[in-house]
């Protein structure tokens, strides 16, 4: 049975302790982007504040593989906001465009169904980048590959849950079985529409093939960030090709028509 994550965003609070876990498992370095040298203090250095609430990852990245967005709203008249949270990460997706596209085979799917990058196998090729359709997958210039989270992949297949939903103190991301996750989030979304908090939806059940790691948002999922209608570039590649084999057929049977056409008026004249 597939293992992941079941993402309850109605609950999150934006911690960012689940940043902490994964960076601190997996030996993930800062980002020399997040800092900026301090005056006169050469050997001390600040974070740089993108100025975009209080994230300062911004986005996924090489040595970035969760990012805690932070979204705020407010009405017509700013006299009254709401802030919406998710912790974002790789979607570990049926259908992955990046597995798909890879040319040597280093990215595969493991036993748990979750998507892996072998770094021993990757050649830097950057085709899985754009293949990607939620931006994930990331170069690193230091070693050469492409990166991205592995769903904690030394944890799971030794019987240990993800770090990221171990650290999180208010139980927003679970991690299990992906049947028993949907079970939870299907109750879940039934009670929150129950309170009236009729926008809430589910995210991960058919986009991509379905992801191992979904959500539960409060408002549309481009509002988080999220494509709404997901492509994996192979299936739009593989209708662009029935397209146009299709079309190469019209046009060669319009040809050997002509053809025959042009036959029957040669021996029509030749007659005359």
């Amino acid at each position: 049975m597939a293992k992941g994550m079941f993402v309850d965003t109605s609950i999150c609070t934006g911690c960012k302790a689940c940043q902490v876990a994964c960076k601190e498992w997996n030996s993930l370095p800062g980002d020399p982007a997040h800092f900026r040298r301090v005056p006169d203090r050469p050997y001390r250095v600040a974070f740089n504040f993108t100025g975009d609430s209080y994230d300062n990852t911004v986005k996924l990245s090489a040595t970035d593989w969760r990012h805690v967005r932070f979204i705020e709203q407010f009405n017509e008249s700013r006299s009254e906001a709401r802030w919406l949270f998710s912790s974002d990460s790789c979607k570990h997706c049926n259908d992955a465009g990046c597995l798909n596209a890879c040319p040597v085979k280093a990215i595969v799917r493991t036993d748990m169904g979750n998507v892996f990058v072998q770094q021993d196998v990757c050649i830097g090729c950057k085709y899985c980048i754009p293949a990607c359709p939620y931006g994930v997958i990331s170069f690193s210039e230091k070693t050469g590959t492409v990166h991205k989270c592995t769903l904690c992949n030394d944890r799971i297949h030794n019987g240990l849950g993800t770090a990221c939903a171990k650290a999180c103190p208010t139980g927003s991301i679970s991690f299990g079985e992906v049947a028993d996750l949907r079970k939870k989030a299907d109750a879940r979304l039934a009670r929150l529409k129950g309170l009236g908090f009729e926008k809430a939806n589910i995210y991960g059940y058919n986009e991509a093939g379905g992801l191992n790691v979904f959500y539960l948002f409060m408002d549309r999922p481009s509002v988080y960030g999220q494509p709404e209608a997901p492509v994996v570039p192979q299936q739009r590649l593989m209708s662009s090709t029935a397209v146009t084999v299709a079309s190469a057929v019209v046009v060669a049977a319009a040809a050997m028509i002509s053809f025959r056409e042009r036959g029957e008026k040669k021996k029509e004249e030749v007659k005359l």
